[in-house]
């Protein structure tokens, strides 16, 4: 029996030694992301932080390469087929028009996508279930339904929403079509604005004056890499902004509800280390994001003509103060 206990130990501690040595095997991750705004450079610290925690030290046993496209699609093309010759270990998409340049180039590379709000119609993925081929990530589709309640909320008499959104990306049109679903649900109508690229955003919102009670801006790259632009024609025009992204209420909206897009860095690492141990990205079910939190901005509610309940400002998870 002593023995018996004595291999056991030895072989539960060898065991131990090889899992030490796989998780300090060194490896290259290559980081991809459409454009910087703080939601997607949040969610590459994310990455990077989770893959530290376990293991994997940049500069020590890790490489990452990291690139943004400046939210250029050609420049984003041009970056997956540069990262696609480098043969890293696994490739990470952040968003979608980056993640389905890279899906396109990386036939036999492990790809882990983050920031992407419908993998399916994106089509990226067969299903969230069983993704298939070489490519799983982490989703960002938001709660719309919960969005809109506490818009309705704060603004009980609105009946006209509007947004901004580029056409061009696939995620940027999938939410559009959802929230106009929403809204009509509600009896609400849905002013649209596009915006093809960042300069085009201020002339897209200034369209919204006279049409819309509210202006809602879901999680489109374009966009919200140009958020002041709206936040500025919401301030002139008396026209409340909110917002999907949490970061977009430090940046003068109103409030937003939504989850922490670090956090969404750091899930989508414990992805891509479970790549790094050879799990196969076909066998690894798409994951989502389910906490939400709220942000709220009154200084910015004040500035756009309402005022917010002492009740929603008691909620909220943070309260941002800026004055102008």
């Amino acid at each position: 029996m002593a023995k018996k206990t004595l291999r056991t130990l030895v072989g539960a501690s060898l065991l131990a030694a090889a899992g030490l040595v796989q998780a300090q095997e060194p490896a290259t991750v290559a980081i991809t992301q459409i454009v910087e705004h703080p939601a997607l450079d949040a969610v590459y610290q994310g990455v990077k932080d989770e893959l530290a925690e376990q293991g994997y030290k940049e500069g020590d046993n890790l490489t990452v390469m990291h690139e943004s496209a400046q939210g250029n699609a050609a420049i984003a093309s041009q970056i997956a087929r540069k990262f696609v010759g480098e043969s890293p270990d696994v490739i990470v998409a952040i968003a979608t028009p980056s993640a389905q340049t890279v899906a396109a180039a990386a036939r036999n590379i492990p790809v882990v996508f983050s920031a992407v709000t419908d993998p399916v119609g994106a089509k990226l993925v067969k299903s969230w279930d069983k993704p298939g081929a070489n490519i799983t990530g982490v989703s960002d589709m938001l709660p719309i339904d919960k969005h809109l309640d506490m818009l309705q909320r704060v603004m009980p008499d609105a009946k006209h929403i509007g947004t901004v959104y580029n056409p061009g990306e696939a995620n940027a049109v999938s939410l559009v079509e959802m929230l106009q679903e929403k809204l009509e649900a509600r009896g609400l109508t849905l002013e649209k604005a596009a915006a093809t690229k960042t300069s085009e955003v201020l002339g897209a919102a200034r369209s919204l004056v006279g049409k819309a009670d509210a202006i809602y801006l879901t999680t489109d790259n374009t966009v919200i890499s140009a958020a002041e632009a709206v936040v500025s024609v919401g301030e002139r025009a008396d026209i409340p902004v909110f917002a999907a992204d949490t970061a977009t209420v430090e940046r003068g909206a109103v409030a937003a509800m939504g989850f922490d897009y670090y956090n969404h860095g750091r899930q989508t690492g414990k992805m891509v280390l479970r790549v790094l141990q050879g799990t196969k990205p076909a066998d690894i079910p798409v994951e989502t994001m389910s906490t939400l939190d709220l942000f709220v901005n009154p200084a910015a509610a004040e500035r756009m003509g309402i005022t917010l309940s002492d009740d929603l400002i008691a909620e909220a998870k943070e309260v941002v103060k800026s004055d102008k």
